[in-house]
């Protein structure tokens, strides 16, 4: 995706969840490129035949990502695993790449579906089809320890006039700029870790991330809080965002029974029992459509 913003330099050492996304990138490629040609016919039928859904990430902490072990984890491939295996279909190949290509992949056929936090908002559900979102979220800064700005949202950034960076792809940088940052000011980072690295070192004052992202990212730092979560305002609207699993345009059965599932899980607590595991709260917990977050 095109931005203007500018891009912070950071010297930090490749950690290794990056080293294995690579490798695990490479490993999968070969397997993607030779399932690119278009495939017809119901689509549930398709997947439940081959016995594979290929799911694709975009290798971020919580949603999806390679842990330590490298092993695919994250709420979207384990909970991508309990509902395809209740669909019939055995096995989730997860696929990692960048956000930015994760649509347009999506649409090439690269991977059968597409989940690593995405919010469901206008500009998307043009391109795709969603779930129901499994969760909704508000958004939080990571400051420096004791909130010395006192920024609690965008429009304190503003006035404090704090030097603000988001994230490669973030809703954020669209939310700063609502507030009045002109995007070529707002610093864009690598990944949340950069945008931590980053304040605890001084170069900016303000990173803006999801307010789950924000609080994981701080939890063992020692010059580094996070804020209290808050709504983004924009054209005088508070935002609440929600994050689902994104479908091709065609695959209305697909996405028809992955939501039958969802909305069973949440009615029965199964969908908090996995979410919890990596960071989301109650508070998280949505009854939110995707039909809502498409007006």
């Amino acid at each position: 995706m095109a931005r203007t913003a500018r891009r912070l330099r950071t010297t930090r050492p490749i950690p290794r969840r990056t080293l294995l996304l690579g490798s695990a990138v490479a490993a999968l490629g070969a397997g993607t490129a030779a399932c690119s040609r278009v495939a017809s016919g119901n689509s549930l039928d398709r997947l439940r035949s081959q016995g594979t859904v290929r799911l694709g990430i975009a290798g971020e902490v919580p949603y999806g990502y390679v842990d330590e072990q490298g092993e695919f984890t994250g709420e979207a491939p384990e909970l991508a695993k309990v509902i395809f295996k209740r669909l019939g279909i055995g096995r989730v190949q997860p696929v990692a790449t960048d956000f930015a290509s994760l649509i347009p992949g999506l649409n090439s056929q690269q991977f059968d579906i597409v989940s690593a936090g995405m919010y469901i908002n206008k500009e998307r559900c043009r391109q795709v089809i969603f779930s129901d979102p499994e969760y909704q979220m508000l958004d939080s800064f990571v400051v420096r320890k004791g909130n010395p700005l006192n920024v609690r949202s965008y429009d304190d950034a503003v006035r404090a006039k704090a030097r603000f960076a988001t994230a490669t792809g973030y809703a954020q940088l669209d939310y700063a700029v609502a507030a009045g940052y002109p995007e070529k000011d707002v610093v864009i980072l690598q990944d949340q870790v950069a945008g931590l690295n980053a304040v605890e070192s001084g170069r900016v004052d303000v990173f803006a991330a999801t307010a789950l992202t924000a609080r994981l990212v701080v939890e063992k730092s020692r010059r580094a809080e996070a804020t209290a979560p808050f709504s983004a305002v924009v054209d005088g609207e508070k935002k609440i965002d929600g994050g689902g699993f994104a479908f091709r345009p065609t695959d209305h059965d697909l996405r028809d029974a992955f939501n039958a599932e969802i909305h069973k899980m949440k009615k029965s607590g199964e969908l908090f029992r996995i979410m919890r595991r990596f960071g989301f709260t109650q508070a998280e917990m949505t009854t939110l459509t995707a039909e809502e977050l498409c007006r």
